[in-house]
Order: structure tokens, then sequence, then C-alpha cells
């Protein structure tokens, strides 16, 4: 029997398979290293194809070189058709395969940003005297996906000063209009996803009504013509009064955390601590399509819940309302969005309301690592408009130029109303940049060197530029 092996060019063909399964095993490994996709997925993708298409090439090269001789030598038990067959080899190749097909399409898809800003406040002297102070904002991770049918959705960011969960749940689509969600989610109420256009959001969102998340269940319809949204919320994303945090200010959104008591300062923390519970949230808007570039949404808004209280030191007059239902909240809005061409325009007006047992001066609010607090009763208003220009200006892509306007007036037990108007622009620009730069002038507003619940407040003025990269 002809000795395959023994020849020289068997000698040849059994190095050159020697080498292509060596080969092939040091490529087969390589796939393990993008189990988590990062930003070098792509260039490891690439790396894998190219590695198969030198493995086919250096088989078909063995392959032709050995039917050359074929007519002379004996059946080989791996021969076919003519074509040497290295089983092993084969399946090895096919798994090489499927492993750079699920590369390119890994299900979860992480992304985020990094942001630092500039900031001029005339309200702060030390500020004021340096000209204004460049800082660190965020850092921030998002992912993205689906496993299955179900849906993935989560962001976790860190600041100078704390870190916090925004939102983080699971969705599945029940049909092609309803999807239910399970988790820290976004609460529906008023204009979506968000009241304003500035870096600062608008005076809704320091009264926990603007771009809030909590924790609980939602169900929500999408059509051409409407939009529901009803959401049962169990908690605050803390998880209520007694959850297992160390600070119970580190925190994205505002969330009500306490009651203020006569004689506490504003920023201090409460005595009588609360925690949001068994909430509900509806939202419906019905939209018109005028034409491509022309639509119209107008809806309304509804929140309510209980608010828990925590341990009260036995020493506090208000000790017997421990760990009981204290009371409840609700808020109301109706709200329009109106898209003409560039032109972006948005209202809402919102009245909210808490009643509680125990005698108060307001409501403690927390978020961004510090306590603040609201009047248990207020009206806002909000009209903000926007315009977007492309632009092929360097890396710029285009420019967004607006101005929001909020109030909040008729507040319990207060005279002087908040009020806040930024003009600004935010830039996009290639690769993922996206720069906010916002003039604001305010009244009784936080973070423009106020607070809601007071009064006598000045006009202040901050002017910030916050640079953010999207990865």
């Amino acid at each position: 029997m002809f000795n395959f092996q023994s020849s020289l060019l068997g000698k040849f063909a059994t190095k050159a398979l020697s080498t292509a399964v060596i080969s092939l095993l040091f490529a087969y490994a390589l796939p393990g290293l993008a189990a988590e996709k990062t930003s070098q997925e792509d260039t490891d993708n690439k790396e894998i194809k190219e590695q198969i298409k030198q493995l086919q090439e250096q088989l078909k090269r063995l392959e032709r070189k050995v039917v050359e001789n074929n007519s002379t030598k004996a059946p080989s038990p791996n021969k076919s058709d003519g074509k040497i067959i290295d089983s092993g080899a084969m399946d090895r190749l096919a798994k090489l395969e499927k492993a750079s097909q699920e590369n390119q399409n890994w299900p979860i898809k992480i992304h985020g940003a990094v942001r630092f800003q500039y900031v001029y406040e005339d309200y702060n002297p030390a500020n004021e005297s340096r000209t204004g102070d460049l800082d660190f904002d965020i850092f921030r991770l998002n992912f993205d996906g689906e496993i299955g049918d179900v849906i993935l959705k989560a962001e976790y960011r860190w600041f100078q000063y704390q870190e916090a969960v925004k939102s983080a749940y699971f969705g599945y689509n029940l049909n092609e209009q309803w999807q239910l969600q399970v988790g820290v989610l976004k609460i529906p109420f008023g204009n979506m996803p968000y009241n304003s256009h500035s870096y600062f959001f608008n005076s809704t969102f320091y009264v926990g009504l603007e771009d809030e998340h909590d924790a609980g269940i939602k169900m929500q319809y999408r059509s051409n013509d409407w939009d529901f949204d009803i959401t049962f919320l169990k908690s605050d994303e803390q998880g209520g009064v007694d959850g297992y945090v160390s600070d119970r200010t580190a925190r994205y959104n505002y969330d009500t955390v306490g009651i203020r008591l006569s004689g506490e300062g504003i920023y201090d923390e409460p005595s009588v601590p609360v925690g949001e519970s068994n909430s509900w949230a509806f939202r419906s808007a019905h939209k018109w399509t005028f034409s491509e570039n022309d639509n119209l949404e107008i809806g309304a808004s509804l929140q309510t819940g209980n608010l828990y209280s925590g341990n009260i030191d036995g020493a506090n007059p208000f000790a017997s309302y421990a760990n009981q239902n204290i009371g409840n909240r609700k808020a109301i809005a109706v709200h329009g969005v109106y898209n003409t061409g560039p032109f972006n325009f948005q209202f809402q007006l919102a009245d909210y309301q808490y009643d509680v047992k125990i005698d108060n001066t307001g409501i403690v609010m927390a978020a961004y690592a510090f306590y603040d607090t609201i009047p248990s009763e207020a009206k806002i208003y909000t009209l903000n408009g926007a315009y977007t220009l492309p632009v092929s200006f360097g890396p710029l892509t285009s420019l967004t130029f607006y101005n929001d306007y909020s109030l909040i007036t008729d507040k319990k037990d207060l005279q002087d109303d908040t009020w806040m108007n930024i003009t600004g622009m935010a830039m996009a620009a290639g690769g993922g940049f996206y720069t906010y730069v916002d003039l604001v002038k305010a009244r009784n507003q936080p973070f423009i060197g106020g607070t809601i619940a007071s009064d006598g407040g000045k006009v202040n003025t901050r002017f910030n530029i916050n640079f953010g990269y999207y990865f």
C-alpha cells in the first residue's frame, strides 16, 4: 500500500496540516477575549475574519497538492470526492466562524459619556474672583440591548461627590403596541422625554416632576395617534424610607425623603424621614401629524401616592408617627409639544400638593449629595422654544438655539415666586461630542444660588459650558 507520509509530498502535507491545526487552535482561543463588548470589538472581529480567510486559503493549497497526486494513491479514510477532510479542523473552523458572527452581533451594547464643565457664578464670591472654575462633571455607563425577547436598559453615573443608578429595567414587547417594563424606570409625567432643552432642565426637575425614576412596573402603549402609560411604583430607586443605603442624598433625581419641621434649616437632614411608596402614574397624549416635519402632541398626566415614615427619635414630639403611612402626594399636568420644521415648542402647566399629618414648613427633597426643601403646594408653568440648524463647520454638525422659562408660583406659606430663564446653545460635533452653553438667570432656584423654599432671594446669574463626549 502506498505510504503517504513516507513521501516528500506527504511530509510537506503533514507539516502544513499541523501548522493549520495549530493556527486554528490559536485562532479559536481568540473569541474568549471578546466575551465583553469593548471599544476593541471591531478590531477583534476584523482579526478573526482575517484568520479565517488565511486558514481557508491554507487548507485549499494543501488540498490541491494532495489532489494532484491522488490518482497514484490508495483510498484514504479521510478522502471524499477528491478532497482531504480533517474533520477536527473543519469543526473548529465552523466554531470560529460562528464566534465571529456572534461577536459581530453581540446582544448588549455598552456605551456612555464623559462630561466636564466650566462654571462662572456671580453669587459665589470665591468662584467669581477666580473667573470661574473648570470641573469634572460625570462619567456614566449605559447598557442597552436584547437577550432573546427580553429588553435590557440600565444607566449608572459617577460624579465627583457621589455615584448613583439612574435607571435599570427589563422590558418585554407584548405586541406591536404594548410594552411591559420592570425595574428602576422613568416615570411618565409631562412632556417626554424632557420638559426642557438645556443642561439644567426646568424647575419641574427640582420638585421631582421631570426625568424622575423610581422602582416599579409600567405598561406603555404606543401607536401613530396615541401614547398611554400606566405605572405602579413601589418605592423610590433606593428602596424607600428604609432602603439599605448609606446616604439618602446620593441620587440622580429629586425624591421626597422627609418632612421639614419648624426650626429646622432648609438644608438640614430631616428629623422625620419619609419615603414614597405605593404610587401610581398615568399619562396620555394624542398626536397629530400634519406633514413629515409638522406635528403636534397634547396630553395630560397624573401622579398620586403615599408617604411612609421611618424611624423617628424618641425625643421627637412626632415619635408616635414612626413607621406608618403619614400622608399622600399628588400632581397633575397638561402639556404639549409642537414641531414645525427646525422649530420645537413646549408648554406645560402643573400643580402638586402634599397632604401630611404632621405640621410642617415644607417637604424635604434629596439629590446630588444634599438635602433641600420645597413648599408642600405649588403651581408650575413652563414655556420653551428651540431652533435646530444643521451646519458643516469643522467638526460641527448642528447647532440648537433655545430659551427655556419656568415659574413656580402659589407656593404654600411663601410669597415670592421661583423663576428661571435659560438662554443657550447646544453644539453637536462628529465623533460623539456634545456641548451645552447656558446663560442662566434665576431667583429662588436651586443650583443658581437659591432655594424654592424661601422668600427674598436675589436674581442670580450662572454661565455654564458643559462639554461631553458620548461613546
